[in-house]
């Protein structure tokens, strides 16, 4: 770096913004950082192509105009020495504990990507998420640095562009709104918006600005009358501010009521502030005499604080000239916590300790890592990560005057998980503001929500179609999947018995044995409860645990067996092939039965090759099912008979399979490819897509046998855009 930059790029300007508010504290950390930052930044490049270090100190500066504490300030300083080979303990060294962690905790952000890989990408969150709720200053840095490169996000190419701004509009905008901070959101959101729409952005701004001269008229003329109005009433307001909504506002109202700009009237929000709280409530009084409201849309945060500390009232009139306007009322105290929320008065600062309200908000935020951590599915996590940082549009309270945030047209069962998972395991109904209500019901601003819990409920699968937060989604889902596993647990655990049965041995003798081993080496199973619960749920078929769990001597007797057979002879007191059109039972066994009608099972779609058990229909000859099917094992067993495959399996048989593949142009054309490469008819395909750009297709296909059916699937498997393929 030449020594004209280097006189340009200095740290004066931050020590004068330090010093400001400061007062009394020793600021030569942040010379020292400066030179520990020149030493390995002086010939680095921002991807912008601007200096590595204009970037750490305009990074440093925001920190600064945010009043942070000095370590933060000099963690801003430093937040890329990491990566440029400087250790950890260096850091301690120089600057303290709390700025090396700060440093390192945002040096692991930086190296979260949003790729398409949803295991990687959820491992990368969840370890964001952890360092945050171990030291939230590790947030405030990774914004302020975010903020910088979006700033500069033109510069770059279109991919790289898309990329960085959605990571940023998914994560860190809510992030910011999480923690309070207004200001940085709005930025952050309308950068967003600039690259992930251009078009719809350059049309936004474009018909905002023809309008601006005639918008500023109408925002001088309001703050005139409210002045005047206000004047009246003895309140003497500090400031009265009237400004245009951002621009990402702007858009999902546009998007959401599908309606043309023209019709956005509330497009100017306007804030009153004055000298106290009563002075809030006289305000709005007086707007309120002067300007019909709009139903609905009062709201009051300042008796009931949203959970990042926010206060202000809020309303939406049909103000002067018949215009819809949007108004907030707070004091001067409120809105410097509304602009600059958690930052207003930080936990941190030398020689203060932590507001019960900055207490809560730390809570919070640990309590959303501690409930994210436990969710295992990397799509549910991610999906759970989005719906978490929701903005909430419904505040209830418990009996104790708790504040619960909720996304609109939540339920009580809603309400429950947001107290604790097992007062939503166990809701049995709900007391709204005294009254019962169904556990549909809706809930309201204002409501005060009781839970009426029972020993004897469980969750059920029909509310995952009442709730609307991820959390009690989730919950519900993990509950649903444990019975369901207990379940799975149980049948293979009888599937596995039974198969063993006519060997005269037992899975636990199995077991003794050490078997059972090689079986869950082979299976890529982690335990033998992991392996029943696949054969339960029939992700893995009797035919395939066959020769583990038969003792050695039986598989060899088997074999042996087998390499004698040449063929079998029809007749009676033979096994006999009944004759007839694929799907109907051709090439069945049924040892000593002549000219029994036999059809194939359709619940089961059992193929030659699987493990079959014939059952004796009442006046329909003989269904023939997978031994391992559901439907089958409900029966009456002494309606069950013994059948096996013949050895003419040229016919084709039913099968049906789902496949996972990546939603891009030409997917169905190429799965139907895939398939027909393998000399399998198709049936029936239907495809859709998911919320997560990936198309599910249910194929029903004719094969020779497992061993085709096995082929087939491996194929699918192999193609570089399908994520999963398996047999239904």
């Amino acid at each position: 770096m030449d020594n004209e930059l280097t006189v340009m790029v200095n740290p004066e300007g931050l020590k004068i913004l330090a010093r400001s508010y400061l007062h009394g504290v020793d600021l030569s950390p942040i010379d020292k950082a400066w030179e520990l930052a020149l030493s390995v930044h002086s010939d680095k490049k921002h991807f912008s192509g601007t200096p590595y270090l204009e970037h750490t100190l305009h990074v440093a500066s925001t920190l600064a105009s945010m009043h942070l504490d000095l370590d933060t300030v000099v963690a801003g300083l430093l937040h890329g020495v990491l990566k440029e080979g400087i250790g950890l303990k260096e850091l301690r060294e120089k600057f303290g504990e709390s700025v090396a962690y700060i440093v390192d905790g945002s040096t692991r952000i930086n190296n979260v990507q949003y790729n398409s890989k949803l295991d990687h990408q959820a491992e990368n969150v969840r370890k964001m998420l952890l360092a945050i709720a171990s030291d939230i200053r590790v947030l405030l840095v990774k914004l302020a640095d975010r903020l910088q490169d979006m700033c500069l996000l033109d510069t770059v190419e279109s991919e790289k562009q898309q990329e960085i701004a959605r990571e940023t509009k998914d994560l860190y905008a809510p992030l910011a709104s999480r923690l309070g901070i207004d200001w940085m959101k709005r930025e952050l959101e309308d950068l967003s918006f600039q690259y992930l729409n251009p078009d719809d952005y350059a049309s936004l701004v474009g018909q905002l600005e023809s309008s601006l001269e005639e918008r500023q008229n109408y925002v001088e003329e309001v703050i005139s009358i409210f002045h005047e109005k206000l004047a009246a009433a003895r309140i003497r307001p500090t400031r009265i501010i009237g400004r245009p909504k951002h621009l990402y506002s702007i858009y999902r109202k546009l998007k959401a009521q599908k309606i043309p700009l023209e019709r956005v009237y509330d497009k100017v929000a306007f804030r009153i502030i004055v000298n106290t709280v009563q002075e809030c409530y006289e305000a709005l009084g007086i707007i309120h005499s002067n300007w019909t409201p709009v139903p609905g849309r009062i709201k009051d945060f300042i008796s009931v604080p949203k959970a990042n500390n926010y206060q202000s009232m809020h309303t939406t009139v049909n103000g002067p000239r018949d215009h819809f306007i949007e108004i907030q009322i707070r004091t001067e105290k409120m809105d410097r916590i509304a602009q600059e929320g958690v930052a207003a008065h930080w936990a941190y600062k030398e020689g203060q300790s932590a507001t019960e309200n900055d207490a809560r908000l730390f809570r919070n935020l640990k309590n959303l890592v501690k409930h994210l951590q436990e969710v295992e599915d990397p799509k549910e996590f991610l999906d759970s990560v989005h719906g978490e940082l929701y903005s909430p549009e419904i505040y209830a309270l418990t009996p104790g005057g708790e504040v619960k945030e909720f996304p609109m047209d939540s339920c009580p069962i809603d309400f429950a998980y947001g107290i604790h998972t097992e007062v939503g395991d166990q809701c049995a109904g709900a007391k709204v503001n005294g009254k019962l209500v169904p556990l549909k019901y809706k809930l309201q601003n204002g409501d005060i929500v009781e839970v009426v819990t029972s020993k004897n409920q469980r969750p059920r699968r029909g509310w995952l179609n009442l709730v609307k937060t991820n959390r009690a989604k989730s919950r519900i889902r993990s509950w649903l999947r444990r019975e369901e596993r207990e379940k799975a647990l149980n049948l293979g655990r009888e599937i596995c018995d039974k198969a063993l049965r006519q060997y005269q041995t037992t899975l636990k003798k199995m077991v003794k044995t050490g078997h059972v081993k090689h079986l869950l080496k082979d299976l890529h199973c982690n335990s033998l409860d992991d392996m029943l619960a696949k054969v339960g749920s029939g992700h893995i078929t009797v035919q395939h645990l066959e020769k583990i769990l038969q003792p050695p001597e039986i598989i060899d007797e088997k074999r042996a067996r087998e390499s004698l057979d040449t063929g079998v002879s029809a007749g009676k007191g033979q096994a006999v092939s009944v004759p007839g059109a694929a799907g109907s039972g051709a090439g069945i066994h049924i040892d000593g039965i002549d000219d029994m009608m036999v059809k194939i099972s359709r619940c089961c779609n059992p193929v030659p090759g699987d493990n079959i058990m014939g059952f004796i229909t009442n006046g329909r000859g003989v269904s023939v099912h997978k031994a391992e099917c559901v439907n089958l094992l409900n029966t009456d067993p002494r309606r069950w008979i013994e059948v096996e495959w013949s050895g003419d399996q040229s016919s084709s048989h039913r099968v049906e399979l789902q496949v996972s593949a990546e939603n891009r142009k030409g997917i169905f054309a190429a799965v139907s490819s895939l398939i027909s490469a393998d000399d399998a008819d198709i049936l029936e395909i239907s495809a859709h897509t998911t919320p997560t750009e990936t198309a599910d297709f249910h194929i029903v296909v004719q094969v020779h046998g497992l061993d085709h059916l096995h082929q087939l699937l491996q194929h699918l498997r192999q193609d570089k855009n399908v994520i999963s393929a398996r047999r239904v």
